[in-house]
């Protein structure tokens, strides 16, 4: 699979996954402020996400293969990989499947665990939006404030819709495929090992995804793990609190 990407700056090559919903383009703003740290940041879309290809399946494996994939395409060796929600299981099944390919691990807001499904709200709202007749993205915005209150994330979901050639509404999230596989987005990781790579877990202060209780179980894992609390930030920690996301990455990095 070729996956799209954007790539800036020079230095140690880094690999930065986006989560559920998202997409390369969240993280053009902040890959530049890193990559002025040293790096050749890496920002991609993964499967039925941004401009990436779309597929009938959804799974981490799967995720982790396109990721493997992708840097034997690039020519990229042992390099940083850091992901975010559904992006940090990618990074964190990359490395049970991919072991001593990859020098340090930055996994944000999300714990080696299984997670009910919640982003049933989201879903409906996404699929009650008629691409068909819709007339601009306030009538969509309208629509799916019925489903999601905060006007931040519809902003951010709606950053899928885009105009076709056609001049009507489409989306570049693989929608029909995300909303079946929902239940797998949530998946445990699978053919667990022990990491011995430097690790960073980073978490929102104000998020519910890592808890103090799933630390003991994330040491278990990732033996050379360590735990940095944002302050000020729920589960986008990248865009809540951008400078403080730089510096904990950064920091742990160098």
């Amino acid at each position: 699979m070729q996956l799209f990407f954007r790539q800036v700056g020079t230095g140690r090559p880094m690999i930065i996954l986006h989560g559920l919903f998202g997409s390369c383009d969240n993280w053009l703003t902040i890959s530049k402020v890193i990559a002025d740290q040293g790096f050749s940041v890496y920002a991609v879309d993964q499967r039925n996400h941004g401009r990436s290809p779309h597929a009938d399946t959804h799974s981490y494996p799967e995720l982790a293969d396109d990721l493997h994939e992708f840097l034997q395409q690039q020519g990229l060796e042992r390099p940083i990989l850091v992901g975010h929600s559904m992006g940090g299981k990618t990074v964190m099944q990359y490395a049970m499947q991919y072991p001593d390919s990859f020098s340090e691990l930055v996994v944000v807001d999300i714990a080696p665990k299984y997670y009910p499904v919640h982003h049933i709200e989201i879903l409906k709202g996404l699929k009650a939006i008629p691409l068909t007749t819709l007339q601009s993205r306030n009538q969509a915005d309208e629509i799916l404030s019925q489903y999601e209150p905060s006007l931040s994330v519809r902003q951010f979901l709606l950053k899928n819709l885009y105009r076709n050639d056609e001049g009507g509404f489409a989306w570049r999230l693989n929608l029909p495929v995300i909303d079946k596989n929902i239940e797998i987005i949530g998946n445990d990781l699978v053919n667990v090992r022990t990491v011995t790579e430097p690790t960073l877990f980073m978490r929102g202060a104000t998020s519910h995804y890592v808890k103090d209780s799933d630390i003991p179980h994330i040491n278990e894992i990732f033996t050379n793990a360590q735990i940095d609390t944002i302050e000020g930030a729920g589960h986008w920690v990248q865009a809540e609190q951008p400078e403080a996301f730089v510096k904990s990455l950064v920091n742990f990095l160098k």
